[in-house]
């Protein structure tokens, strides 16, 4: 019998692998990224293995504190394996998922994501924060966007602007789901 073993030598590094390696190129340790980006490092190891998919909130505290674009990489050429990393890091497992509509860059300061958010939805103790502004607007259904203490509803054809520094967080409490065009400011 004969087997034959395939590497692909294109095959480009996970989400996790290129953080740690962001981060220990600086001098970093995982207790020193959570202190940057607000994160706990629990949290942050769990993204660094692979045990759980970063929200875009995350994403963006990781781009500043390790001062590189860590927007996913294109998909071409990556084992099944990647594809579905990748897949994990456009979907976000808990109840919602996002798109990323933007061309990434370090030099591109507005993000924007196409966002649905599942029926019945709440993020209890999720709050996000990132540096910058954020701008949602509604395309369907309602959602119930909290920015410190105040809470909004929005419903189709409404929108929000706020300083995404302040922790916040959506939800939706409805029976039907929502999609909601976010951009985001990044300084």
């Amino acid at each position: 019998m004969v087997t034959k073993k395939t590497v692909k030598k294109t095959e480009k590094p996970s989400f996790g692998h290129r953080m740690k390696d962001a981060r220990e190129k600086l001098g970093m340790s995982i207790e020193d990224l959570a202190m940057e980006t607000g994160y706990v490092h629990e949290n942050l190891s769990a993204v660094e293995e692979g045990r759980s998919v970063p929200p875009v909130s995350l994403v963006l505290q990781l781009s500043r504190a390790l001062k590189m674009n860590m927007d996913e990489p294109d998909t071409e050429g990556k084992s099944p394996a990647a594809k579905n990393r990748t897949r994990g890091h456009k979907m976000r497992v808990d109840s919602y998922a996002y798109t990323v509509l933007s061309k990434p860059g370090t030099d591109k300061h507005l993000r924007s994501y196409l966002v649905n958010v599942d029926a019945n939805t709440e993020h209890k103790g999720v709050e996000y924060h990132h540096e910058g502004e954020e701008f949602e607007y509604v395309l369907s259904g309602s959602v119930t966007v909290q920015v410190g203490d105040n809470i909004t509803k929005l419903v189709k054809g409404e929108s929000i602007h706020f300083n995404s520094g302040l922790r916040h967080k959506l939800s939706n409490p409805n029976p039907e789901p929502a999609e909601l065009l976010v951009v985001i400011y990044v300084p």
